[in-house]
């Protein structure tokens, strides 16, 4: 049965295009299963039928999986039966009739305009690396970049005449993405000042560099983020991903179009999208008092 996981896994690689860390997760996921089914005597992907697949995920569901962790493991099942099915390998797809559960989605943490503006003014561009900082916090929340983009990014990728940069997303997808003039100036004096003096060996054209003048890991981005929030006293849970939620939402809130947010943020599907639709509430409110009958006449 690995054999067949083998073969799965370098046709997602060589057709799809993902990251290591997508492919591992399928690995896990499928190994999972595998083993499920030899617990049951099952030894082969042919015998595999509807029912196995509902009892495993009811297995999942049992142990305490969390709902969204389950509905990967759905996504993955599907796909892997519809490659085995493609290829001949089964008859049947088992996976075809298996529904993926309705997950509740939590509205993501954002930061005010307010908050955004203090954070970025606290950062000193006289002190080592408040250029540096500055630059990838302008660029997280006027692009929206998500941190694996931002950590990514070259210098041969800035379009600063024309302020927008071109970024390699999910699955290797490409767009260009405007920047915004506060943010170019920044953008500008970091590499005209601060990042001169961090260029290594080890720099590969990347754009924000770490102390060692090599490009940032997630862990070390993190750290940036949550140093330069708590440094005004915010005590929230704030991520560089934060940030992109809330460039989002504040275009929105600012009328700009769901399907130009989508193309700015790269997202595949605009469903994923629209959970930044949040609309103001006070403005709400006062449209309510201006046009319901019943408050009309209050003065």
């Amino acid at each position: 049965m690995r054999e067949e996981i083998g073969l799965f896994l370098n046709y997602i690689e060589l057709e799809r295009n993902l990251k290591e860390n997508s492919r591992e997760s399928y690995r896990r996921d499928l190994e999972r299963f595998a083993e499920y089914l030899t617990s049951r005597h099952i030894d082969t992907w042919q015998q595999v039928r509807t029912g196995e697949l509902v009892d495993y995920l009811g297995t999942l569901s049992r142990i305490g999986l969390a709902p969204a962790s389950t509905a990967r493991h759905i996504s993955t099942l599907r796909g892997f039966f519809r490659f085995l099915t493609r290829e001949r390998i089964v008859d049947d797809n088992p996976a075809i009739r298996i529904e993926t559960p309705r997950l509740f989605r939590n509205l993501p943490e954002i930061l005010s305009v307010a908050e955004i503006e203090q954070i970025f003014n606290a950062i000193d561009l006289q002190q080592r690396f408040g250029q540096r900082d500055r630059a990838a916090l302008e660029i997280l929340y006027g692009s929206g970049l998500r941190i694996s983009e931002l950590i990514a990014l070259k210098c041969s990728n800035l379009f600063l005449e024309v302020e927008h940069l071109r970024v390699v997303g999910k699955g290797g997808r490409e767009r260009i993405v405007p920047v915004g003039e506060e943010a170019t100036k920044h953008i500008l004096i970091y590499l005209n000042n601060e990042r001169r003096l961090q260029v290594g060996p080890n720099s590969r054209d990347t754009l924000i560099l770490n102390r060692f003048g090599a490009p940032f890991s997630r862990m070390g981005m993190f750290n940036m983020v949550r140093k330069r929030v708590r440094a005004v006293g915010i005590i929230r849970r704030i991520t560089p991903h934060t940030f992109r939620h809330s460039f989002a939402t504040h275009l929105i809130d600012g009328g700009a179009s769901l399907r130009a947010v989508q193309e700015m943020l790269g997202h595949a599907d605009i469903t994923t999208t629209q959970i930044y639709t949040q609309l103001n509430q006070s403005y709400l409110k006062s449209v309510h008092r201006e046009f319901h009958p019943r408050e009309r006449n209050l003065p």
